[in-house]
């Protein structure tokens, strides 16, 4: 089987599992693919844990699950010195902390004070963590997958933009419909009847996801839509240019990161599409999860009910494809 094909499998796979999610699954894989980390917001019960720990369960790899608490420390996610003595003679050895995996959630993450929050800025932009002065890098598989809760509010620190930027895409996890919901039902129920594992099926490789990486490098984007992706993002920062009103919305505009972040999720859907060139189709498919986290809204705007999505929306209508 190609590489392509493993993948789409490893979709399906994690599809069967999480029913009525399919925009999740697909951001999911499109993290995956394109070598970033997701923010998962949603409310309680819409199978946010359960999407990342079965995408994780079937790709070979090492899951760390981290339960984000107010008490929470630095060191207990990265991993600290820890002082032994052997033969009459002590040293510091470094003990690595969870964040030494392939697969890490982040289990409601805002409810961890900034200090803890900034200790994954380095692990998410330089796949390293520094302990004591001393460097260790992590895995060459690695992404981060957060998750938040929108309503609970109270005991929480919201993530400093800085921190939002690292993020590749901000998911929204919505309801299933009420077919799909009848189809958890099932599911749920006969899960409960099955004795044994469930995980018998063979694991994804890890060098198919490289092997993946590798040909999505090779997806073709013409000067066109490179010239529509710094558009967007141009429209993002000076948005006077094109309507008054996106002017009185946009506080602060999408950094560089927000291109890149397009750039590289849009080759990675067209790849997963089974196209070897980019469309301006491909970005627009994207453009709300990558840019969504990366727009300040203005108090004119929050005053209004006016969202992030809304704006993105409108920015899609006013710049168009050179």
């Amino acid at each position: 089987m190609s590489a392509r094909e493993q993948i789409l499998e490893l979709k399906d796979r994690v599809s069967r599992s999480i029913i009525g999610q399919e925009h999740v699954v697909e951001r999911l894989l499109l993290a995956l693919l394109a070598n970033g980390n997701v923010l998962m917001e949603g409310l309680p019960g819409l199978a946010k844990t359960r999407a990342i720990k079965t995408l994780a369960r079937h790709i070979e790899s090492e899951f760390r699950r981290i339960q984000f608490t107010p008490d929470l420390l630095p060191s207990d996610i990265t991993g600290t010195e820890i002082y032994y003595s052997e033969g009459g003679s002590g040293s510091f050895r470094f003990q690595p902390g969870p964040l030494f995996g392939n697969v890490v959630l982040a289990d409601e993450i805002n409810r961890a004070p900034a200090k803890v929050q900034a200790a994954l800025l380095e692990a998410m932009e330089e796949r390293q963590i520094t302990v004591a002065g001393q460097s260790h890098p992590l895995p060459d598989l690695f992404m981060v997958l957060a998750t938040q809760n929108p309503i609970e509010q109270e005991g929480t620190y919201p993530l400093p933009e800085a921190q939002m930027d690292r993020f590749l895409m901000h998911v929204m996890v919505e309801y299933p419909d009420e077919v799909a919901e009848v189809q958890i039902l099932r599911l749920v129920r006969e899960e409960e009847g099955t004795t044994g594992s469930s995980g018998d099926q063979a694991r994804i490789a890890q060098h198919v996801v490289f092997e993946a990486r590798h040909e999505i490098q090779n997806v073709t984007i013409a000067e066109a839509i490179d010239t529509y992706i710094v558009a967007l993002i141009w429209a993002t920062r000076d948005p006077g240019r094109y309507s008054d009103q996106l002017k009185t919305w946009i506080h602060v505009g999408a950094s560089p990161r927000g291109a890149i972040a397009l750039d590289k999720v849009s080759r990675a859907h067209a790849w997963l599409n089974g196209r070897d060139f980019v469309s301006p189709d491909d970005v627009r498919a994207v453009v709300h999860d990558c840019l969504r986290h990366r727009i300040v809204l203005s108090y004119e705007a929050n005053a209004e009910g006016v969202t992030a999505d809304h704006v993105i929306k409108e920015i899609v209508t006013q710049v168009a494809v050179a």
